[in-house]
């Protein structure tokens, strides 16, 4: 089992933006992030910590300007929390291990799919090209990442 934890040293490694938003719960411009259009087979993992989170055959257009997804790789990788700033009551999510802040899940996603919409920022992300997974230590999700149309 690996071990995906928050270092200092990761921390100390991510940009401004990326610790903008991680580390003080940022959210990026909408239709900036670097992942919204990757349309490349692989999983989305937490820029601190690694821990897997995401699916590349989760994610959809939303069109809100954001990576959507319809559910998490691992629920136990995500921690739903009330968040009741900016004037509204949202759910925030964030990795469990290392405590990043992803983005924020809501109830209008893929009806066909669970309903869910994970709007999740490209700052607190990496990706991992399919073709990577294995020498990274994430080849068992391997089959949860197919060939993306």
């Amino acid at each position: 089992m690996a071990d995906y934890r928050k270092t200092d040293e990761a921390v100390a490694a991510l940009t401004p933006e990326q610790y903008r938003v991680t580390q003080l719960s940022g959210t990026e411009r909408p239709g900036t992030g670097a992942l919204l259009n990757n349309k490349e087979p692989g999983i989305y993992v937490d820029i601190v910590s690694g821990e897997p989170l995401f699916a590349s055959s989760d994610k959809f257009e939303s069109g809100c300007g954001w990576p959507s997804f319809t559910k998490p790789i691992e629920l136990a990788n995500v921690s739903e929390l009330r968040d009741a700033t900016h004037g509204m009551i949202r759910t925030e999510v964030r990795s469990a291990n290392g405590d990043s802040h992803l983005g924020h899940v809501f109830p209008d996603g893929p009806i066909d799919k669970g309903g869910l919409r994970y709007c999740i920022n490209s700052a607190s992300l990496r990706f991992v090209h399919r073709d990577d997974m294995e020498a990274e230590g994430y080849g068992a999700y391997l089959d949860q990442v197919e060939e993306v149309a």
